[in-house]
């Protein structure tokens, strides 16, 4: 049914009229708006009369507002729907730049985590040491080495024991001014001795190739336990005492082998330690110190009732009484000599006179 056909058929609204209403009511709203934006002085006279108003234009300026709310949403809806393929690309290209951003923050953080960690090392007492980076590997075998950054020219020498963050990995078996070469616990030339935490037993640690190497001449019997610790002994002068090494394990032969700290994490950054000798580790000026200064005093003397007491347990004898308790002297003679002890005291005798000489003549010259 058209709507001429239905009960409005008949109704004829006079356009001058509409017009007319029309024109009034957007002059009504004009004037609103006007007055809604008045600026006057906010104090509270001046706000009565404006308060009214806001009060009754508030829900008219919330209706008007909401079409156009719902006409941006629409657009918005409208836009996000046909440039959904645009947006999609743009996206796309901006995950893949920051995937990349976010792989070489990951890898940058490993980095510094791992320096943070060897610059935590620290040595009792303190050894000097350089930081060096493994730049190849020789992996055989029988052959576990590694090459590092750093030479003889920042100090490193033949023999200094080579760390990373988790305990010792071996040492420097070679030198140029700028690569070192480093032997691994775990290389068959690797002799390395250790000691027991526990039960301060001795033993040698030999590589054989493995991820673990052989603890051999065990000093002691039952010296060694599943879980133990094992250190460097220090013994030779090689490594300084106290190095961690691993943990004791028994292994499928039967023999006791070490689970190495060093194997933890990758061993790409390391610290080797400037350590040639143990007068390293003695400061000259502690064994050239005075002697202790308490030694040079005198003792306090004893308070009254310590003194008291010690009189009670040992009592002072009278002088009278320690005279007489003494021994008499004695004198020791002084000892002469033989020939002085045997010649008398008194005065020897005066010599005869010689007697008359007896002529000569007619005889001789005898008697």
């Amino acid at each position: 049914m058209s709507f001429r056909d239905g009960p409005f058929e008949n109704l004829k609204v006079p356009l001058t009229w509409t017009a007319a209403v029309a024109l009034i009511l957007a002059g009504a709203g004009a004037l609103l708006l006007l007055l809604n934006d008045k600026r006057e002085q906010l104090d509270a006279k001046a706000y009565g009369a404006r308060g009214a108003f806001d009060a009754i234009a508030a829900p008219a300026n919330g209706m008007f507002a909401h079409p156009v709310r719902w006409v941006g949403q629409a657009s918005d809806w409208v836009d996000d729907y046909f440039f959904a393929v645009s947006e999609n690309r743009r996206l796309k290209k901006q995950v893949a730049e920051l995937e990349a951003w976010r792989d070489a923050a990951v890898a940058l953080k490993n980095i510094n985590s791992r320096y943070e960690s060897m610059l935590q090392i620290r040595t009792e007492p303190p050894v000097p040491m350089v930081t060096a980076r493994a730049v190849s590997e020789s992996r055989g075998p029988f052959v576990n080495a590694r090459l590092i950054d750093s030479g003889s020219r920042k100090g490193i020498k033949v023999g200094n024991p080579v760390i990373n963050e988790h305990g010792l990995v071996g040492r420097v078996v070679g030198a140029t001014a700028s690569v070192s070469r480093v032997l691994l616990l775990t290389d068959v030339a690797s002799r390395t001795p250790v000691l027991v935490n526990r039960t301060d037993a001795r033993a040698i640690l030999v590589g054989d190739g493995s991820g673990n190497p052989k603890l051999e001449f065990i000093r002691g019997k039952d010296a060694v336990k599943a879980g133990d610790q094992i250190l460097s002994s220090g013994d030779g002068g090689v490594f300084p005492r106290g190095l961690p090494i691993g943990v004791a394990a028994k292994g499928l032969d039967g023999s006791w082998r070490v689970k190495l700290y060093s194997d933890r994490g990758a061993v790409d950054f390391v610290r080797v330690l400037l350590f040639e000798d143990f007068a390293q580790l003695v400061n000259p000026e502690a064994l050239n110190a005075p002697p202790l200064t308490a030694l040079n005093k005198a003792a306090p003397p004893p308070s009254p009732e310590l003194a008291a007491r010690i009189e009670a347990l040992h009592p002072t004898p009278h002088p009278g009484a320690v005279a007489a308790a003494q021994p008499p002297a004695v004198t020791l003679a002084t000892p002469r000599p033989a020939a002085t002890a045997a010649q008398p005291t008194a005065t020897p005798p005066k010599p005869a006179a010689p007697a008359a000489a007896a002529p000569t003549q007619g005889n001789g010259g005898r008697p």
